[in-house]
């Protein structure tokens, strides 16, 4: 384990709350963090600190608090900071976890700072945060498809068959790339899982 861990690390997924949006593409994270807790065994909780339910699993022996923020996705930034000020965790040991449509379906791509590349719930973070510099994960959840579809359309529309059909191993890559960033650092976790794996 890299001696450099802090101490409190934080996965924080974005989504819509709500059976509405359960089940579309800009709901990825949430799977994400679902199949974390469940592999865990662990539950969620409503936190009375913030908006959101949390659950805490552990990977390499270390906590891990799962954080799915119970406002819409351009309104996460609050219940975010707040998390991290809750468990005491910086912005670089909180990770976000978010879908991404300009990536293939399946791709993983992780990174320690970016911008919020016109996504609503990385917008309400930076809002609030000040700047881009956190780890993110972000799970391709495309291209969009016909290409003069409507973005807003196409990640609030459910899984196509053919998606539907490898959601699972998506979630699941995407569940393990998250457990190595807890365990061996982001720059291990990015060599391992940014590449071009196919669903």
């Amino acid at each position: 384990m890299p001696p450099d861990l802090p101490p409190r690390q934080i996965v924080f997924g974005l989504g819509n709350p709500g059976s509405r949006y359960a089940d579309t593409r800009h709901n990825v994270a949430w799977l994400v963090l679902q199949h974390l807790a469940r592999e865990a065994g662990a539950g969620w909780r409503r936190s009375g600190f913030y908006e959101g339910e949390e659950a805490r699993i552990e990977v390499g022996g270390r906590p891990l608090h799962l954080v799915l923020p119970s406002t819409f996705m351009n309104l996460v930034g609050p219940a975010y900071v707040r998390a991290m000020a809750v468990h005491e965790t910086p912005p670089g040991a909180a990770l976000v976890v978010v879908d991404d449509f300009m990536l293939p379906f399946g791709r993983l791509r992780l990174r320690a700072e970016g911008s919020a590349g016109g996504h609503n719930g990385l917008k309400s973070i930076e809002s609030v945060l000040g700047h881009g510099s956190y780890p993110r994960l972000k799970v391709g959840i495309g291209p969009v498809d016909p290409p003069q579809q409507d973005p807003a359309a196409y990640v609030l529309g459910r899984w196509a068959p053919a998606q539907q059909e490898g959601l699972a191993r998506v979630v699941a890559r995407a569940a393990q790339a998250v457990s190595m960033w807890a365990e061996q650092g982001l720059e291990a976790a990015a060599n391992a899982w940014n590449r071009a794996d196919e669903a």
